[in-house]
């Protein structure tokens, strides 16, 4: 495995490009432009599941590589495979989208829940920085994006991403995305009760307006949220937004 020596940029749309994608069970704008994808997440089942899909619907090569983010290794491993797969790597796009939540009061919470929290929410964003650092590229064509929250540790991840625009502003953009609750399976799955619990306290901090009547689910949004969630869609949105040439001036947001 060698290194690329990078030439300035003749094309920044995702197409042709590489993207390192963590927390991918769902990852499917990137491939629907044009790019490659390494795909990054807790079940191997729905990544491969999920490459295969990609495979047929897509261009682009696309591949799985499992290494849990929380252990110091994890990051460099899933790096060092993915470069150890392919005759010459570079990591055009990178989407840290791993993330955890525990919640509790100050007099409930447990020094175990914020060590997981940070191991994988602060650590691993910036130890997988560290190992695909070699592999980023030169020319500023580079795109980094954090996908966040609105507490407790998002509020370092965003602190490092306003740091990483101005270290790495030779190589890549560096953004974030705080989107708060997002809809998914497994929150349409949950029992009403167990979700207003789990999510309640966030939506206050997510001002998306009133529930629309005939887009939003009653039943998960008038129940537990009280207001309209995030949806999966909405942030691969803005992430294709992101990664195009027209946002090149977008840093550290």
């Amino acid at each position: 495995m060698t290194k690329s020596s990078i030439a300035p940029a003749t094309c920044r749309s995702p197409e042709g490009k590489v993207a390192l994608v963590t927390g991918a069970s769902r990852a499917r704008n990137l491939a629907s432009k044009g790019a490659s994808l390494i795909l990054n997440c807790t079940s191997t089942q729905i990544c491969n599941d999920l490459a295969s899909e990609l495979a047929e619907k897509f261009r682009g090569k696309h591949m799985v590589v499992q290494a849990d983010m929380g252990p110091l290794e994890g990051p460099n491993r899933l790096v060092e495979t993915a470069a150890s797969m392919l005759p010459i790597l570079q990591l055009d796009i990178i989407v840290n989208n791993t993330g955890i939540g525990k919640r509790g009061k100050i007099e409930e919470f447990k020094i175990e829940d914020f060590e997981e929290c940070c191991s994988v929410n602060v650590r691993g964003p910036l130890l997988l920085m560290k190992a695909a650092l070699p592999y980023l590229p030169n020319d500023r064509s580079g795109r980094i994006i954090n996908v966040s929250s609105v507490a407790a540790t998002s509020g370092i991840l965003y602190a490092m991403t306003r740091s990483w625009a101005r270290e790495l502003s030779s190589r890549a953009t560096v953004n974030s995305i705080n989107p708060g609750p997002v809809m998914t399976d497994i929150w349409e799955k949950s029992p009403a009760a167990e979700l207003k619990g789990d999510i309640q306290a966030f939506m206050s901090l997510v001002p998306l307006g009133k529930i629309r009547e005939g887009i939003d689910d009653k039943r998960i949004s008038k129940e537990t949220m009280g207001l309209r969630p995030v949806y999966v869609e909405e942030i691969a949105g803005i992430v294709g937004m992101l990664v195009n040439v027209e946002v090149d001036g977008v840093q550290a947001r």
